[in-house]
């Protein structure tokens, strides 16, 4: 009876929300102040003020659109608790709780999107020889000198790590549909190209044998899991942008499982929205 997560709202900046926001904090001592054990800070302010408060009112009742950045099935699970609730309370106002659930709501300008990577715990049956040359069919292999920066530079460059060696992998023209704003992201162009065909991964959210790297970790964590064995082969992702991820939204499209890692990411159970 109560959510202790908030789900990941963004939009696109506004500067009037800026302002007010910033003016508070300059002038204002924060409610909580503290590091938490993972040694993130978190640093709590209370708006109070009247004007303040319709200030920020005004600005978000003028937006067109809020975008859901992480919490999706939260935002879902916490409709059906709602619709449920007012079958079985048929006399709802529309106030009660359970009408509502609990968000964390970040302006574009101040959110960064890090890389979402992935781990495959085996090659499907192929010996690394066979693999890469199943790979080199649609994409060009280059291996990425030692000492060399290995981390993917651009959009439509990915990094694959194998057998204690990097490569650069891109994507042969014609292998993927550049007009279509969902299959041009590289998660996609990955799964349609590689992990579906060679590796046999048909649905990224139910496979047992792929992992999800938030690039958070950094791609030392992606040779940690490799060279342990645990992992056979790793791919290390270019971040989906900002606009990548609007222009998905406004087109009515679903981003792909997996696509985007956010910070900062509020600490779950600092607020606790209860539905009684």
């Amino acid at each position: 009876d109560a959510h202790p997560s908030p789900v990941f709202f963004t939009y696109r900046h506004q500067n009037i929300i800026d302002e007010t926001v910033a003016k508070v904090m300059a002038n204002k001592q924060p409610e909580y102040d503290f590091i938490s054990d993972d040694g993130i800070q978190h640093t709590l302010w209370v708006m109070d003020d009247p004007e303040d408060i319709k200030t920020i009112q005004n600005a978000f009742a003028a937006l067109p659109n809020l975008y859901v950045a992480d919490g999706h099935h939260r935002t879902a699970s916490a409709a059906k608790v709602g619709l449920k609730r007012r079958e079985q309370f048929p006399d709802y106002t529309g106030d009660e709780e359970f009408n509502f659930f609990m968000a964390v709501i970040f302006p574009d300008n101040q959110l960064k999107i890090y890389d979402y990577n992935r781990v495959v715990k085996d090659l499907n049956g192929l010996t690394k020889d066979e693999f890469l040359a199943k790979v080199a069919e649609k994409w060009n292999v280059t291996p990425i000198p030692e000492g060399e920066n290995f981390a993917p530079q651009k959009k439509h460059n990915i990094s694959m790590y194998l057998e204690g060696k990097w490569y650069r992998l891109e994507p042969k023209p014609g292998t993927w549909n550049e007009k279509n704003i969902v299959e041009d992201l590289d998660v996609s162009i990955l799964q349609n190209n590689l992990l579906q065909p060679i590796l046999g991964i048909n649905d990224p959210r139910t496979d047992q044998r792929i992992d999800f790297i938030g690039g958070i970790r950094g791609l030392g964590e992606l040779v940690k899991r490799v060279d342990s064995g645990r992992e056979k082969v790793a791919f290390a992702m270019y971040p989906t942008s900002m606009d990548e991820l609007i222009g998905i939204a406004d087109a009515g499209e679903i981003m792909p499982p997996k696509s985007t890692w956010f910070e900062p990411k509020l600490r779950s159970g600092l607020f606790i929205h209860l539905l009684k």
